[in-house]
């Protein structure tokens, strides 16, 4: 039997940005069971595979070309959120990846070609949100700091070549 001090951890770790229940309006319930032989651990592991693929995907890397002005998200206020708090577009595209993570489980009849249109979307709108080519006016931003002395970059020419000797 599960005690409740294991029951609330679980339930605090990413369960609280995206539930079991919010993934009904990405598949119906029916096929959620159906894939998951009624197993919420398999949900819950979907769902935090997709939560923790998309917090990848927005958290700047040890590379200096993140120092180039794109923003930086705060992805832990982000996947803490909970219910209306939550970010809408951010929640959907986290259950499309959920659901995807959730079909190469499945042979319930889903359409297959169509969780993969979607997956790539929400993919491509991830990469493109973290690397700054779109950009969101609700999400919690990091205020990143410049590099010390150092400049974007570096201009000018070679010395003049002369072949007098």
């Amino acid at each position: 039997m599960d005690t409740p001090a294991a029951a609330t951890q679980t339930d605090d770790t990413n369960m609280a940005f995206l539930t079991k229940e919010d993934l009904r309006s990405a598949i119906r319930e029916y096929q959620l069971d159906a894939i998951t032989d009624n197993d919420d651990t398999i949900v819950q592991m979907a769902i935090d595979a997709a939560i923790e693929q998309a917090k990848s995907m927005l958290t700047p890397n040890d590379m200096k070309i993140w120092d180039d002005g794109r923003p930086h998200y705060d992805v832990d206020a982000i996947f803490t959120q909970e219910n209306a708090d939550r970010n809408a577009l951010m929640l959907a595209n986290t259950k499309t990846v959920a659901l995807w993570h959730l079909i190469q489980l499945c042979n319930t009849g889903l359409n297959y070609d169509d969780a993969k249109d979607r997956y790539d979307r929400a993919i491509k709108y991830l990469k493109d949100l973290g690397a700054g080519i779109v950009n969101s006016g609700t999400l919690p931003k990091i205020t990143a700091d410049p590099p010390p002395d150092q400049q974007p970059f570096y201009s000018g020419s070679r010395a003049k070549f002369s072949h007098d000797y």
